[in-house]
C-alpha cells in the first residue's frame, strides 16, 4: 500500500490542548515538556510547531510564558500572521480551562509522533531493503537497528545513574549528619521526641498521619506546620509549606491556627467572650502569620492529577520545603469506575511520585478504620483504611491515638495522647507521647 498517499498519525486536538496548557500554566507544562524530550518536531500542525516554538522561546528567556509574550516571539520573527495572527492563536488557548489533562495531552502528541517517525523509518528501510546492493548485511542491518533504537531513545527519559554519583551524595550526607552532631537533618515537626526518633521530616518523604475521627490528626498537622513556617529558634528558617485542604475551608483552617497560635480559646471566640488580653494575643498571632510562607488551598473533590498540577505550579514559583494533605480518603479517584481500593492505590503512588518528583516530604492524613475500636486496642499498620498500598508507599507511619488508660470521656481540658511510630523506613519505630490541651486544639511536648 502507498504510504504517501495516507494521511499520517496525529491530533489537533491533543496538539491545541497541550499549547493551551503551555499558555494556561508555562513553568509547570513546558517543564513537564521537557522531561518526556517533547520537541516542536512532534507537532504535525505547521501553526501548532511555530507556536510552540515560540512557547519554548519565551520559556528560555523569562522561564514563564503567556499569551501576549508569545505573540510578540512570533510577530518578531514575522510568523504571527502567517498562522492566523492573534485570534488564531487566541482561538486555541481558549480550548481548555484546566491543565489537568496536560499530561495526556503530551502522551498523545508523543505517542503520534513516535509513530510518524516508525512509519517514515520503516518506509526508508523497505527502499534500502529493494535497492540493497550487497555492501555487507550484518552492517546493514545494523544500521537499520540503530535508527529504530534512536527512537527507542526518545521514547523512554534516561533515569539511571551511575553508582558513582549516589556514592559521592551518600558521603556527602553522612558528612553532614556528622557536622551537625545529632541535630536534625530534616525539617523539625515542633515535638521534641517525635524529632528524636526522626531526625526530622526529610525530602521525598511520604509521611503518612494516621487516627479515628475526632483524634486530633488535623491539629496536630497544623501543629507541625505552624512549627515549619513559624520557628521558634532564630537560626531555623521558615520553610514554605501548601496545606490542601479538602475537608475544611481555609478560613476555618485560619481561624484554628490563630487560636492555637495564640492560646485561645476557640469555644470562647464563638461565643465572643474574649477579653482584652486574648484579643492582643489573637492580634498578634494574626500578625506573625500574614508574612508567614503558608499557603491554603481549601479546593473540593481534587483528583490526583489535580492536586500534582496544583503543587508543582506553586513549587515553581515558590520552592516549597513541606506539603500537608487534609486527608487521602477525600482525594477524587480519576477512573470512577475502577474498585475504591484501586484508586486510592493509585493516589498512593501518586502522592509518593510527587514527593520525590518536588524533593519535600509530604505528610498525608489518613483514616483508620474501627477494628482498634472493637477490639480495645492501641492501633496498628493494619488498621490503616484501605490499608494495602498506603502502607506501601509511605517511608513513616503515625498513629495517634489515646493512651490505653485513657478516661472514655474528654471532660477535661488536657489529655494524653499517644502518637505511635509504627514504620519508619530509615530509622527506628516507637511510642511517644504528646499532651493535648483540648480548649485551644493543641498538642505540645508531654510533660507529667
Amino acid at each position: 500500500m502507498d504510504v504517501a498517499s495516507r494521511t499520517l498519525p496525529h491530533s489537533d486536538e491533543a496538539e491545541a490542548g497541550l499549547i493551551a496548557c503551555c499558555l494556561m500554566d508555562g513553568a509547570d507544562v513546558v517543564a513537564r515538556c521537557q522531561e518526556q524530550k517533547l520537541t516542536a518536531e512532534a507537532f504535525h500542525n505547521p501553526a501548532h510547531r511555530a507556536i510552540i516554538e515560540a512557547i519554548w522561546a519565551v520559556y528560555e528567556k523569562k522561564s514563564t510564558v503567556d499569551l501576549i509574550m508569545v505573540c510578540e516571539e512570533l510577530s518578531s520573527h514575522g510568523r504571527l500572521e502567517e498562522i492566523g495572527g492573534v485570534p488564531f492563536v487566541s482561538e486555541v488557548s481558549d480550548r481548555i480551562e484546566t491543565t489537568a489533562h496536560a499530561v495526556h495531552f503530551i502522551d498523545i502528541v508523543r505517542e503520534k509522533y513516535l509513530l510518524r517517525r516508525l512509519i517514515r523509518t520503516a518506509t526508508q528501510t523497505v527502499e534500502k531493503c529493494f535497492n540493497y546492493a550487497h555492501e555487507g548485511l550484518e552492517s546493514f542491518i545494523e544500521e537499520i537497528e540503530q535508527e529504530i533504537f534512536r527512537i527507542s531513545e526518545d521514547r523512554i527519559s534516561e533515569s539511571a545513574r551511575p553508582v558513582s554519583e549516589s556514592v559521592i551524595e551518600a558521603v556527602n550526607l553522612i558528612h553532614k549528619l556528622i557536622e551537625r552532631k545529632g541535630e536534625l537533618s530534616g525539617i523539625t515537626s515542633g515535638y521534641a521526641d517525635l524529632d528524636k526518633l526522626t531526625f526530622g521530616f526529610h525530602a521525598q518523604e511520604m509521611i503518612v498521619l494516621a487516627a479515628r475521627p475526632s483524634m486530633g490528626k488535623t491539629s496536630l498537622a497544623l501543629n507541625i506546620a505552624e512549627a515549619v513556617v513559624l520557628p521558634k529558634r532564630e537560626r531555623d528558617k521558615p520553610a514554605p509549606t501548601l496545606i490542601f485542604s479538602l475537608e475544611m475551608s481555609s478560613e476555618q483552617l485560619a481561624m484554628r491556627l490563630l487560636c492555637s497560635r495564640a492560646r485561645v480559646s476557640a469555644v470562647r471566640m464563638r461565643e465572643s467572650f474574649l477579653n482584652r488580653e486574648e484579643m492582643e494575643k489573637l492580634a498578634e498571632a494574626a500578625g506573625e502569620f500574614k508574612y508567614a510562607p503558608l499557603w491554603i488551598d481549601d479546593s473540593g473533590h481534587l483528583t490526583i492529577v489535580e492536586l500534582r498540577a496544583k503543587a508543582r505550579r506553586l513549587h515553581a514559583r515558590q520552592h516549597l520545603g513541606l506539603i500537608i494533605i487534609d486527608y487521602l480518603q477525600l482525594i477524587s479517584g480519576v477512573d470512577n469506575r475502577v474498585q475504591r481500593e484501586q484508586q486510592i492505590a493509585e493516589i498512593s503512588r501518586g502522592l509518593k511520585a510527587m514527593a520525590k518528583e518536588l524533593g519535600v516530604p509530604v505528610i498525608v492524613l489518613s483514616q483508620l478504620n474501627r477494628e482498634s475500636e472493637k477490639e480495645k486496642r492501641q492501633p496498628r499498620l493494619s488498621d490503616l483504611r484501605e490499608s494495602g498500598s498506603i502502607e506501601q508507599d509511605a517511608d513513616v507511619v503515625l498513629l495517634l491515638a489515646r493512651p490505653r488508660d485513657a478516661k472514655d470521656d474528654f471532660s477535661v481540658a488536657t489529655d494524653r495522647a499517644d502518637l505511635i511510630v509504627a514504620k519508619q523506613r530509615n530509622g527506628p519505630v516507637g511510642d511517644i507521647r504528646l499532651t493535648f490541651l483540648r480548649e485551644i486544639t493543641r498538642f505540645e511536648n508531654f510533660t507529667e
